[in-house]
C-alpha cells in the first residue's frame, strides 16, 4: 500500500516508518502543511496519518479541504490532543479514526490494516484474483497457493495490480506505488513488470499493457505464450 504520513516530529515520523515499511508498503513522509497539500494535490495515497499540530497549519483544516473536495482517502488522525472535543472535531470533519499519542506501534499496524480492508471493502487482508494471492501484512505472496518469494518492489507491483485486478491500473500509480517522489526512468516500471510477467508464465494469469494508460493483470485464455505487440492495447 501506498501511505502518506505528515508529522512533523522526526522521532516519531521514523519510528512510523520502520514500523509500516517493513509490512511491504510505500511510505513517503511529509513534515509540513505546504509539502502535505503538494503532494496530495498531485497524486493519491491508500491512507493518509495526519499529525494536527504541524508547524505551518492546522491538520484539521488540511483534512477539510481534502473533504471538501470529495477526497475519501482514509485519515487517521495521530496526535498529542486527546480531549473529547478534538476527537469529535476530527471525526465530525472526515477522519475514520483517532489515536492518542503516545500510542502501541502494534495498535497503529492493527488500526492501519483495518482502515485498508474498510476502504477496500475486503473481510481479511488478503488481496486475490485467481489463483494469486498477496497479503500486505505479512508481505507473502502465493501462486495456487505456492509461496512467491518476490523482491520488494515486485510485491508491491503485485499489489498494485491485484488493487485494480480485472480494469487498468495507472501507470503513474504503480511508478508512484514503487518509486515514490524518486526520479525515476522511462522504463524503470517496464523493467518489474517484465520481470513479474515471467514469474506468472504457465499460470493462467497475465499482465497486459494499455500504452499510454497502464497495465491490467488479467485472466489468460492461451497460457504459455509471452506477451507481445498483439496483446498491447493503444
Amino acid at each position: 500500500m501506498r501511505l502518506l504520513v505528515i508529522e512533523d516530529d522526526p522521532l516519531i515520523a521514523r519510528s512510523l516508518e520502520h514500523a509500516l515499511q517493513p509490512l511491504g508498503n510505500t511510505v513517503d513522509m511529509f513534515c509540513t502543511y505546504a509539502e502535505a497539500q503538494a503532494a496530495l494535490a498531485h497524486d493519491r495515497f491508500d491512507l493518509i496519518l495526519l499529525d494536527l499540530g504541524l508547524p505551518d497549519g492546522e491538520g484539521l483544516d488540511l483534512l477539510a479541504s481534502l473533504r471538501d473536495r470529495g477526497d475519501t482517502t482514509p485519515v487517521l488522525i495521530l496526535t498529542a490532543r486527546d480531549g473529547v472535543d478534538d476527537r469529535v472535531s476530527g471525526l465530525d470533519l472526515g477522519a475514520d479514526d483517532y489515536l492518542a499519542k503516545p500510542f502501541s506501534l502494534a495498535e497503529l499496524e492493527a488500526r492501519v490494516r483495518a482502515l485498508l480492508r474498510r476502504s477496500q471493502q475486503r473481510s481479511d487482508n488478503r488481496l486475490r484474483f485467481s489463483t494469486l494471492s498477496f497479503d500486505p501484512t505479512s508481505g507473502t505472496a502465493t501462486l495456487d497457493d505456492t509461496p512467491l518469494a518476490l523482491p520488494r518492489r515486485e510485491l508491491l507491483l503485485l499489489e498494485g495490480l491485484l488493487l485494480h485486478a480485472g480494469s487498468i491500473a495507472p501507470r503513474e500509480t504503480l511508478e508512484r506505488r514503487l518509486f515514490g517522489f524518486d526520479d525515476v526512468g522511462s522504463n524503470a516500471l517496464e523493467v518489474y513488470v517484465s520481470r513479474l510477467r515471467k514469474r506468472l508464465q504457465n499460470s493462467g494469469l497475465k499482465i497486459r499493457t494499455f500504452r499510454g494508460l497502464g497495465y491490467r493483470l488479467e485472466e489468460d485464455r492461451e497460457p504459455g505464450r509471452a506477451e507481445g505487440p498483439e496483446d498491447e492495447t493503444a
